[in-house]
């Protein structure tokens, strides 16, 4: 009896032994899963496209060393050069309209009197026609100085006579930057160059160099600073005005390395954060820099502002007041896309979840597509979202609830849907307005220069310059909105502001990018 019940407990204790291997396989197996499926994502981010559109991977391998290489096409014929005989009318193509705003240079050659003659009867040659050959001549970046002569005037007979002589001096332009080498071309320059061209300043300062002048890097930061604190920032505070005038705001944010910040160290990351308009009223894009990413920043930046705020899944704009927020179906497509990435090559071809959820979006996408081509109004945009777009969103959510209890919470599809379901009040929103965008890929496109220019110039030294890099961020990308050119604009603001007689909002007003009292000379060159 003893014998039969010591070996009912064996028994039992192996049936509680492989119970939990068992559970301990599959958890063992969903980690190495979810291992394998980080794996393969951290390949596609190292290695694949950079968005979601098919690139050429022969175009993700070319590096600045053999992009001439690369890039070179003998048989291509060139955009710009060719040879007119005036028999016949020639019709403008392509190629000609490429040329049609650029200045003209005309040299004519003419054959010499002494040789205007026939070789055959010896009678006066007349002019029968011209052969042109066009072709592109670059002027590159020259450096003068410019001496700013102030005449003074006195009376003469005053000076004889009399106990006082009035002096009057003629009158000129204020400086950008008194007692400085600095010019309002020279200042637009380094600025363009450096958050336009992505150029550091340590390349200006070898390039002036090669000018033949000797301007140091530390001289061409304080023009920048100086510019930007003086001048720029009365610009920049006019268009926060205007901004918060809107009722629809895009908003997101990226890191930014700042070495000398009080209290921090040099490894701390900060934050630029970006607010723009949408595709209603005028073009504004600023920037802010700020220490953190709290939530308090954009709550400080945008209490003014009342209406809807397009954004990304980040938690802290949540605690902004008087803000409807709208959700990003890129970002939630953009899940799926990763969680399809993840899955091993066997599997890619075949249907899943994945793919399915990717559908809904897609769809989405496709209805927005087809009203952009029709250039569709606000109010048929409103209509067509109601018909055709919400019944997508209502089946997506059925689809997201249904399928949530069945994938592994921590796998890359399994956060695809909780994306989803967390911010699926903000996703539904587009549904209310016309106005509204699918997804925040303005906001994106609009940070991306300085990403970009990031990667360059990798950090700023002091909040003083970070503050400085936001406010001529937000000029010169404004001015891009708003089809200016960002050189000559940046050129005409140092010519007109250090002369305002009075710094009224009225007076500063005419001067924002979108103003039409900015010249002509300012704005890109439009094709009739």
């Amino acid at each position: 009896m003893e014998t039969k019940t010591a070996l009912s407990q064996t028994v039992e204790d192996l049936r509680q032994k492989c119970e939990t291997l068992e559970q301990q396989n599959a958890e063992l197996a969903q980690k190495l899963k979810w291992f394998e499926e980080q794996f393969r994502l951290s390949r596609k981010r190292q290695f694949g496209a950079s968005s979601e559109k098919a690139k050429d991977s022969e175009q993700l391998t070319l590096s600045l060393f053999n992009e001439a290489e690369s890039e070179s096409d003998p048989s291509a014929s060139e955009p710009t050069v060719e040879t007119i005989t005036y028999k016949r009318k020639k019709n403008q193509g392509q190629r000609q309209k490429k040329l049609e705003n650029l200045p003209v240079e005309t040299i004519d050659y003419y054959l010499p009197k002494e040789v205007q003659s026939c070789s055959c009867c010896g009678g006066t040659l007349h002019e029968m026609t011209t052969e042109i050959r066009e072709e592109l001549k670059v002027i590159p970046a020259e450096v003068k100085v410019v001496k700013h002569v102030r005449h003074v005037y006195a009376c003469r007979h005053c000076d004889r006579t009399g106990t006082q002589t009035p002096i009057i001096t003629a009158q000129a332009p204020k400086p950008v930057q008194p007692k400085s080498l600095a010019s309002p071309s020279a200042v637009a320059y380094t600025m363009c160059q450096k958050y336009l061209d992505a150029q550091p300043l340590y390349r200006q300062e070898q390039q002036f160099k090669r000018l033949g002048v000797a301007l140091s890097r530390q001289t061409l930061a304080n023009w920048i600073l100086y510019g930007a604190k003086q001048w720029l920032s009365l610009i920049y505070e006019r268009m926060k005005a205007h901004l918060m005038k809107q009722d629809i705001l895009h908003a997101d944010e990226t890191t930014l390395q700042v070495l000398r910040e009080p209290g921090r160290s040099t490894t701390s990351k900060s934050y630029l954060w970006l607010y723009r308009t949408g595709r209603q009223g005028p073009a504004i894009i600023l920037y802010e820099y700020r220490t953190t990413r709290a939530a308090k920043h954009p709550a400080k930046f945008l209490e003014d502002f009342n209406g809807y705020l397009q954004v990304d899944g980040y938690a802290g704009y949540q605690q902004i007041k008087n803000v409807t927020l709208v959700g990003c179906w890129a970002h939630a497509r953009r899940k799926f896309s990763e969680a399809i990435s993840a899955l091993p090559e066997s599997a890619k071809n075949a249907t899943s979840i994945a793919k399915e959820g990717l559908r809904f979006c897609n769809r989405l996408f496709k209805i927005e597509r087809d009203l952009k081509i029709a250039h569709a109004s606000d109010d048929e945009r409103y209509q067509t979202r109601l018909s055709q777009s919400q019944p997508i969103v209502e089946a997506f959510s059925a689809w997201l609830q249904k399928q949530a209890p069945r994938v592994l919470p921590k796998s890359a599809l399994g956060l695809a849907i909780k994306y989803c379901r967390a911010q699926w009040d903000k996703l539904k929103t587009f549904l209310q307005d016309g106005r509204l965008e699918l997804d925040n890929n303005r906001a994106e496109r609009s940070i991306k220069p300085f990403v970009i220019g990031r990667k360059n110039w990798q950090f700023s030294n002091t909040p003083r310059g970070a503050t400085a890099s936001a406010i001529v961020y937000s000029i010169i990308e404004t001015a891009k909105e708003n089809e200016l050119i960002p050189f000559k604009y940046l050129t005409y603001l140092f010519e007109q502001l250090p002369n305002l007689e009075k710094q009224t909002e009225e007076a500063l007003d005419e001067l924002l990018p979108w103003s039409d009292s900015i010249p002509s000379e300012c704005k890109l060159p439009t094709s009739e």
